[in-house]
């Protein structure tokens, strides 16, 4: 008997009887992809850490269209494992070392799960009053551990909310300093409005610059310097907003760093929030990565000066075990980003938006639509507790401080900036005399060394690191923040380090040139 032709299967109901979201058929479907995630959370340190597939490998793999006809689960599973695994980079790898961590955990899993089982669009009060109400508790939760500033919290008249990333928050707290700012000396200055940041502040207060309307040539990135560990100084920016105002512009928006993506640098946030209120300027502080760490005692002074800011942010989805994505914003003046980004559409209007009694988080970001984000936060503090998400992250800067103490115990190599949290930025370094007789730049010839060496140890998929470039220097930057590492595994990427290493001496040993 011959097959149904494509139109009778498309045009008779019966013939998928099985509704897409049948409980039965999710509860079977579900369990098997979390057998296959926990055996992947469990042979997670076997694979390359960087994906080694070349540019454009999947198109030989799946198909030019989609499937006319349904796939079983445990076809698509197998077809995960053998095209999609190869090309991911595992970032929950315990030998993974690049970027930042994005620490992944049993609650913050099971959080998303819940959050994508409900499926709720959560724009406003009236859409699920439980996702407003939870994420108004957590961000009080989270700011009375960080002890943030009353003003900070909703119980003092602030408050916080989830953004997606600090893209995000840092485009959303600009908007609402320009339109603050605006407001004041009338819409058709936006052109003399100008942006501040250093040349270690990340590239989204760039973009948010751009996106909001700020000129091209107001936006600055002030210059830092080794004897201040790169970090940015009030002195620094005083000397460059008095020019500004010279030169007839209007300063409007600082973006503090704790914890500067290059080299973890912490700026100096009395000082600079000092500057900042002299000319009226809104300070947005973003510790996205070594925010998580201030909930411990003995890194919260990082954060001295806070009180001082307008706005505060750290990324849950970095170093705080709630998987992406998760950006903690909290705000002293919330009608500020309400007056810029609010919308009030005829049916979107209710009772309890007109009652003033409710938070309608739209007004606090740049979509409509949001996620339930709050949920996999409240699984992350209620199942693991204050005290041990405090011991988690000790446990990431001790083993941090085990790897920059080898590197102490190796003359070859010298860790290029202060450790402040669990990164360690270091390189191999010759002399001019084993530089090929001394008659080349030594610096220019240094960054060139370890960034073969870098690449050398990243394409043996043993372990994965990143780099970065600070005051010329190309540094090989070492991030601890993966759930699952372990001092033996740190112990592990130093000996493959020293390895790589023993390569370029022995190279050298045989008279060839190193670079």
């Amino acid at each position: 008997m011959g097959s149904l032709s494509t139109d009778m299967i498309e045009n008779n109901p019966a013939a998928f009887p099985v509704n897409p979201l049948d409980p039965e058929e999710f509860r079977r479907q579900g369990h098997m992809v979390i057998d296959f995630l926990a055996d992947y959370y469990r042979e997670v340190g076997k694979y390359p850490v960087r994906s080694q597939v070349e540019p454009g490998y999947l198109h030989k793999c799946i198909p030019e269209s989609a499937p006319n006809q349904p796939e079983s689960i445990e076809t698509i599973l197998k077809d995960v494992q053998s095209h999609i695994v190869p090309g991911l980079t595992h970032w929950q790898s315990p030998n993974y070392f690049a970027y930042f961590p994005s620490s992944g955990s049993t609650a913050g899993f099971l959080g998303e799960m819940l959050s994508t089982g409900f499926n709720i669009v959560g724009f406003n009060w009236m859409s699920s009053p439980a996702a407003t109400e939870l994420e108004s508790i957590v961000m009080d939760w989270l700011g009375n551990m960080l002890k943030l500033p009353k003003s900070f919290l909703f119980s003092g008249g602030g408050g916080g909310v989830l953004q997606g990333t600090t893209c995000e928050a840092i485009l959303c707290t600009l908007t609402a300093a320009r339109d603050k700012m605006l407001h004041k000396i009338g819409r058709d200055q936006i052109g003399k409005l100008v942006v501040y940041g250093s040349d270690q502040t990340h590239c989204a207060l760039q973009k948010a610059a751009q996106i909001a309307g700020i000129h091209p040539a107001n936006f600055r990135a002030v210059q830092t310097f080794k004897f201040d560990s790169f970090g940015l100084s009030p002195v620094e920016l005083k000397k460059q907003v008095e020019a500004d105002v010279a030169a007839g512009l209007v300063p409007l928006f600082l973006c503090a760093t704790v914890g500067t993506t290059s080299s973890t640098a912490v700026d100096f946030l009395p000082g600079l929030c000092k500057v900042a209120a002299e000319y009226g300027m809104w300070v947005h502080v973003d510790a996205a990565y070594a925010g998580s760490a201030c909930i411990c005692p003995e890194f919260r002074h990082f954060i001295d000066g806070v009180e001082d800011a307008d706005s505060f942010s750290f990324n849950a989805h970095k170093w705080f075990f709630t998987t992406l994505d998760c950006c903690c914003l909290w705000v002293k003046n919330p009608n500020a980003l309400i007056q810029a980004l609010s919308t009030n559409p005829e049916y979107l209007k209710n009772k309890a938006t007109e009652s003033k009694q409710v938070v309608d988080y739209k007004d606090w970001q740049i979509a409509l639509s949001r996620r339930f984000r709050s949920l996999k936060l409240w699984l992350v503090l209620r199942s693991y507790g204050v005290a041990n998400l405090r011991n988690f992250l000790r446990s990431h800067v001790k083993m941090a401080k085990v790897f920059e103490g080898l590197i102490s115990l190796d003359a070859r190599f010298e860790v290029v900036v202060p450790r402040y949290f669990a990164t360690v930025c270091f390189r191999l370094v010759c002399s001019s005399d084993e530089i090929n007789g001394g008659n080349e730049d030594v610096n220019e010839v240094n960054n060139e060394i370890n960034k073969r060496l870098l690449e050398m140890i990243n394409a043996s998929g043993n372990i994965y690191m990143t780099h970065a470039v600070i005051g010329g220097i190309y540094v090989i930057r070492f991030a601890v923040g993966a759930t699952l590492t372990e001092e033996s595994h740190v112990r592990d990427a130093w000996k493959l380090v020293q390895h790589h290493a023993n390569l370029f001496v022995a190279l050298k040993a045989q008279g060839l040139k190193i670079v």
